[in-house]
């Protein structure tokens, strides 16, 4: 994907729009503060993290390269700038969140800077926005886009946020001062992910695929818009469609990690985790795509499943040590899921339900209200839904659900 498209989370991680898609990857939440308690090592000597060689990776080298650079003058603009991209981008392409920090390292000297230098407020909402400090970033795009109303990528970003945040009508109020600075097709991308977004997929693919009968577009921005198109269809109910759509956009791009997760969901609830497995196994290092592989497996009850869990659970663990709060919606699956535990996944879903409003956010809140018996914790999700007009099949039918338990 080219440099003004976010890449994982709207869900492609501005950082981007993520995951998802959860699925687009996605992904997320708070997790309680109760958890989120800070690791300090007894000693200097404590392995944290055994990190694999890369010394063939050139961005890795370059990556390396400027942190030298910055520990020996730390106030290089240019050299933070471009080191803090890199980390940017490589924590989209592992699905590393500890990146985001070393970005955020990079630009230290500016970081608390009113206002910062040029290309530093982009990046510190981007980095915001990544680890769903979204009051924080909005502030920043909202500065941004005051100071330089032609910046496509903070009106992007800023459309990501909103969107995440359930904010639909400001979100493409955003996309339509896009369109112009970017194109038909990027701008029908935007709208069109709103509109999924707040439930109307028909709307959103009919759209989008106007846009791109009309309009020329890159690769990267064909990849884009086609997984867009493969998330409305399968929001909309149309799986055979969105099948074939993802399997085209991960043909073209391998690397995407959002797409592969969305996915990954999608075969899942068709009933194929051998299919699943197959598409996460070579990916395990990321743990939305572990999580994939984990319900896969479970599902299917391997021999493999107990010790894949075990490793996600110890993920989970470490990344509250790290203080860590971006995966308490994938954390509510895998309690739901995996360890059966309906009570504790109610816990995180509803953490997760203050921070971010996406239509996986609905699906896990109403699943573990559902589950464990209380449907009325569910009922934020319900008066959200009605109040956005939401026509999608899924989330409807979940609610429908949810009404019925009610007393």
């Amino acid at each position: 994907m080219h440099a003004l498209i976010p890449k994982q989370r709207f869900r492609r991680l501005a950082l981007g729009l993520t995951l998802t898609v959860s699925p687009l990857l996605a992904g997320c939440g708070q997790t309680p503060s109760a958890e989120r308690v800070p690791f300090t090592p007894a000693a200097d000597s404590t392995v944290l993290e055994h990190v694999p060689a890369t010394a063939t990776d050139a961005k890795a080298r370059e990556r390396a390269a400027l942190r030298r650079a910055l520990a020996a003058r730390a106030d290089q603009l240019d050299l933070a700038l471009r080191l803090a991209r890199l980390d940017i981008e490589e924590g989209r392409a592992s699905g590393d969140p500890r990146y985001l920090g070393r970005a955020q390292a990079a630009l230290g000297p500016w970081w608390d800077s009113e206002p910062p230098p040029p290309g530093v407020r982009l990046l510190r909402a981007t980095i915001l926005q990544g680890r769903h400090e979204f009051p924080a970033a909005l502030a920043d795009l909202d500065a941004l886009v005051r100071e330089t109303p032609d910046d496509a990528q903070a009106w992007l970003t800023r459309a990501v946020v909103l969107g995440v945040r359930g904010a639909h009508a400001e979100a493409q109020r955003s996309c339509a001062v896009l369109a112009p600075l970017v194109g038909a097709v990027a701008g029908a991308v935007c709208q069109a992910q709103v509109m999924s977004l707040a439930g109307r997929s028909k709307d959103a693919y009919a759209l989008l695929s106007a846009a791109l009968a009309r309009g020329t577009h890159g690769t990267g921005e064909q990849a884009w818009a086609l997984s867009t198109l493969a998330e409305a269809a399968a929001r909309a109910g149309d799986t055979e469609r969105a099948t074939k759509l993802f399997a085209r956009v991960l043909a073209m791009d391998p690397s995407d990690a959002y797409s592969r997760a969305a996915y990954a969901d999608l075969l899942l609830d068709l009933g194929r985790p051998r299919d699943v497995i197959a598409l996460t196994k070579d990916h395990g290092q990321d743990d939305n795509q572990l999580l994939r592989r984990v319900l896969a497996e479970t599902a299917m009850g391997t021999p493999e499943a107990p010790a894949l869990a075990a490793e996600l659970a110890s993920r989970h663990e470490a990344s509250h040590l790290r203080g860590d709060a971006l995966h308490a919606r994938e954390e509510a699956r895998f309690a739901l899921h995996v360890q059966k535990d309906a009570a504790k996944a109610l816990k995180l879903a509803l953490a997760n339900w203050e921070v971010q409003h996406e239509p996986w956010d609905a699906r896990i809140l109403l699943e573990a209200a559902l589950a464990n018996g209380t449907p009325a914790d569910a009922a934020p999700v319900l008066r959200f839904l009605e109040a956005s007009g939401a026509e999608d099949p899924g989330p409807l039918a979940l609610a429908e659900l949810v009404r019925k338990a009610l007393p």
